[in-house]
């Protein structure tokens, strides 16, 4: 018996979700609405072209739209981050901490680029597909992402970004 092609993307989406959202519980609620959205819009979905990009959309839309409606906040669980075949040392899992908490302090949208490109390793096209937003945009915030990050890991004091329109 054949699955479903959708089955085998569940885990990165879980992986981006858990990330991109920081609580275990939200991440599995945004992978099931956009399981759900999936299924529901499959006759949408163009045969050849990439499922993955097509459900990291979905996903991102879904995740749009519920923060835009509702700002909970995060418990990070550092207990729940995927399973590594080496267990790290003390260390090491107090910086692996400090990266996930880092990684919720910068903004939403350029946490999403990151990790689609870091973590996902999608192609800054496939990001900017993803997103629906300019090539020049994803490499922006990618930028913008990187250098945030830095500065929180280094405990440099961090200045807010200006909003230029």
């Amino acid at each position: 018996m054949n699955s479903h092609p959708i089955i085998e993307h569940i885990p990165r989406l879980r992986r981006y979700a858990r990330a991109l959202v920081g609580d275990r519980y939200a991440a599995d609620d945004l992978v099931q609405d956009t399981l759900e959205r999936a299924f529901v819009k499959l006759h949408l979905w163009r045969p050849g072209s990439d499922m993955r990009a097509w459900l990291f959309t979905i996903m991102h839309n879904v995740f749009v739209n519920q923060t835009r409606s509702h700002r909970p906040e995060v418990d990070l669980d550092i207990e729940e981050l995927p399973a590594m075949t080496v267990k790290a040392i003390q260390s090491e899992q107090v910086e692996l901490a400090d990266v996930e908490r880092a990684l919720h302090i910068i903004a939403p949208e350029q946490r999403e680029v990151l990790l689609l490109v870091a973590v996902e390793q999608m192609t800054y096209g496939e990001a900017a597909r993803t997103l629906s937003i300019p090539i020049g945009t994803v490499m922006s915030r990618l930028s913008r992402a990187r250098e945030r990050l830095r500065q929180i890991m280094s405990g440099a004091s961090v200045v807010p970004l200006k909003v230029v329109k």
